[in-house]
Parts: structure tokens; C-alpha cells; sequence
């Protein structure tokens, strides 16, 4: 594992000019012709979490403290992994052109992609902290913790991306498959409602998935003062480390694959 991620490191190195331009092309091309460019970084989560406050206060956020955070935790969370995976899954593919000619480490297109969107949550996370300081969360040192979610959320998506982008390779199916997986993902993420409102049991079932376990970690410092157990700390890890080995299984399985069918 510690030579793999030296050999990782040398390679990312040696194409380090080449990485940086791909950075600024991804995060440029989304911005690309509009009137605001950047600026929807900062307006689209606040359009979204507006949207979500008005038609769910009413319905979950009645008589809850700090509801928006709430929901914007929430909402911050699912929105760094959807545009991480998204633009993930279509590295290859748009990139085709590119790695069909020239012989370059194919990683480098999904995590260039990923940059660009943790360019984008870091933008966003700004706001969601500016938010939470007018609604009066109480700022400690415990919101140095953070990082912890953040980073190993960082993996997933990069493990996730990868799979993603092979299979997207093999069978054009799954991005039609993934808005479904995403859109159930999101209702079961607890974004918007309380899971405390279910019994035990069924709260439990929360943490097989991922995405919750990192919304609740970061839930749990800013908005209940307190560091999670340990055993979201494992999750948090197992989760990360286990879609990052799967997906460089699959990248080394199927890559003599990937020319051929792009």
C-alpha cells in the first residue's frame, strides 16, 4: 500500500504541469459562458438551501434548532459527492480524445475533476460556516475536527469515481442508472428530516450508508458541540478505503479495456 501511493505520488510529479492545466480547464469549463462564473458557487447552494428551507421548515423543521444548518450540512455534504462522482464518472470519456492518442496516467483526469469540485465545496463551505455564525452556533476548537469527514470524504469520492468512470466505460447504462442511485441517495441521506424520529432499529440502518456517516459527523461538531465516537471514525475510514480499493482493483482489472471501447 505505502509503494503504491509512493508510485502514485512520482507519476502525479513527473505530469504535475499537465495536472494543474486539466485543474483549470475543469474548474473554468463549468463557469464557461455564464454571466456570474464563479460567483454560482456561492449563489447555487444558497438557491438550493432557500428552496429546501421553505418547503421543508414547515413539514420537519418546525420547533428544531439551527434546522437550516441542519439541512444545509446536509445539503453541502450530498452536493460535494454528487458533483465529485458526477464528473468522475465522465473523466474518461471526456477525455477520450486525449488518452487515445497520448499514453498518460488515466487517473489524472478523475482526480483533476475532483479538484475542481473540492475547489467548489471549499467555496461553499465558507458560506456554510458565515450561515452558521448568524444563526448563532458557538465556534470551538472542536470545529478543527471537521477535516476528518472532509478527508476521508475526499477518498470516497476519488474510490467512487473511479469505479464509476470504468464502468461508464464498459456500459453507457450507468449514467441513466446513477440520476436514479443518486436521487434514492438522497432521500436516504436524512437531509432534510430527523432520524432520531424513527425508531432504533431503523436508525441503525442509516449508517450503511456512507453518506450519511460523513453528514452526521460534521452535524454532530457544528450543530451538537461534540466529537463522534469512535465508531463513526471507523466508518468514516472503512468506508473510504474500502471504494478506493475497489475501485483501483477495477482501474487495474479493465484498463487494457478502456481504449477499446472509448
Amino acid at each position: 500500500m505505502i509503494e503504491a501511493f509512493k508510485q502514485f505520488g512520482l507519476m502525479l510529479k513527473k505530469h504535475q504541469f499537465l495536472f494543474e492545466e486539466l485543474v483549470k480547464r475543469d474548474f473554468k469549463k463549468k463557469y464557461k459562458r455564464t454571466i456570474l462564473g464563479m460567483l454560482w458557487s456561492l449563489l447555487s447552494p444558497m438557491l438550493q438551501l432557500l428552496v429546501m428551507s421553505v418547503v421543508f421548515s414547515n413539514f420537519f423543521g418546525r420547533d428544531r434548532p439551527h434546522y437550516t444548518i441542519y439541512l444545509f450540512a446536509g445539503n453541502l455534504t450530498y452536493a460535494f459527492f454528487k458533483d465529485s462522482t458526477y464528473g468522475g464518472m465522465n473523466s474518461l470519456m471526456a477525455n477520450a480524445g486525449i488518452i487515445t492518442k497520448i499514453n498518460l496516467p488515466k487517473y489524472m483526469f478523475l482526480l483533476s475533476k475532483n479538484v475542481a469540485s473540492l475547489i467548489n465545496f471549499g467555496l461553499t463551505l465558507v458560506i456554510f460556516l458565515l450561515f452558521a455564525a448568524i444563526d448563532g452556533v458557538t465556534f470551538h476548537v472542536r470545529f478543527l475536527m471537521l477535516l476528518y469527514p472532509i478527508l476521508w470524504m475526499i477518498v470516497f469520492n476519488i474510490g467512487f469515481g473511479f469505479i464509476l468512470s470504468a464502468l461508464f466505460v464498459l456500459f453507457k447504462d450507468v449514467q441513466y442508472l446513477y440520476d436514479i442511485f443518486t436521487l434514492m441517495l438522497m432521500y436516504l441521506s436524512a437531509i432534510f428530516y430527523y432520524t432520531a424520529d424513527y425508531p432504533e432499529h431503523i436508525q441503525k440502518l442509516f449508517y450503511l450508508n456512507p453518506l450519511y456517516v460523513y453528514i452526521t459527523y460534521i452535524r454532530n461538531i457544528v450543530i451538537d458541540g461534540f466529537i463522534p465516537g469512535w465508531g463513526t471514525h471507523i466508518l468514516c475510514a472503512v468506508y473510504a478505503l474500502g471504494a478506493l480499493g475497489l475501485g483501483a482493483w477495477i482501474y487495474k482489472k479493465y484498463n487494457y479495456k478502456f481504449l477499446y471501447y472509448m
